[in-house]
């Protein structure tokens, strides 16, 4: 069992904060006295089960899609294309 603190509003019984510390419920309760309580929760952690992954980089029988391509006036174009080379110089600041 894990046990933790709730600080409440006296007469709304709002919850306000959820603290790992009973020291920390209190100091909490401490700065408005007449307006927060605080009190001891406890929770049931349940069975863990570890589980294992395997990664497929592709899964059994699966195929590529091919490539993506465009119909202009019965031409067609592959959708990535490479720019062709710039032939300008490239900026070089004097030092």
């Amino acid at each position: 069992m894990f046990e933790y603190w709730e600080v409440l509003h006296h007469r709304t019984g709002k919850v306000i904060a959820h603290c790992g510390c009973e020291t920390d419920a209190r100091n909490l309760c401490e700065m408005k006295p007449l307006e927060r309580i605080y009190r001891k929760a406890r929770f049931l952690q349940d069975q863990v089960i570890n589980v294992t992954a395997s990664v497929d980089p592709q899964l059994p029988g699966q195929i590529g899609l091919p490539p993506a391509t465009i119909r202009v006036g019965g031409q067609v174009i592959a959708v990535q294309q490479s720019l062709p080379q710039g032939e300008t110089e490239v900026f070089k600041p004097k030092q």
